[in-house]
């Protein structure tokens, strides 16, 4: 069993700053990728970003780029998000998921949460206007 926990979240005001943590523990696994996503209110479950350990490469929505920036460690499972500028429209419960299995370079794959082999149980995001 592979345990993924994020922590981080919380009340901010509008053009403020949050930093979202992310660990995954337990058996072995391989991990290929690791990615935020989030999920409004009445909405769609949604990516916001995506790190590729195998060469570094990090992949981001057009609604965070520019202020959101991915990073961690692949050694010990970890990954964070740094999002600063924060909009009421980033209100969200965000979700970190571990992908455990080979995918090209591209974010089309990276994006989809369909990708990932284990998640997180969500950690609540509030931005106030």
């Amino acid at each position: 069993q592979v345990q993924v926990v994020e922590s981080g979240g919380g009340w901010v005001q509008a053009g403020g700053s949050l930093r979202l943590s992310c660990a995954a523990s337990g058996r072995t696994f391989r991990n290929y990728a690791m990615g935020w996503f989030r999920q409004a209110p009445g909405k769609e479950r949604e990516f916001v970003s995506a790190i590729r350990w195998s060469g570094s490469y990090s992949y981001y929505a057009d609604s965070g780029k520019g202020r959101f920036t991915i990073s961690g460690d692949n050694a010990k499972n970890t990954v964070y998000l740094q999002m600063n500028s924060l909009k009421p429209e980033d209100t969200a419960v965000y979700y970190c998921a571990v992908r455990t299995t080979f995918a090209p370079l591209g974010s089309s794959y990276y994006s989809n949460e369909y990708g990932y082999d284990y998640w997180g149980q969500g950690t609540q995001v509030t931005v106030s206007s």
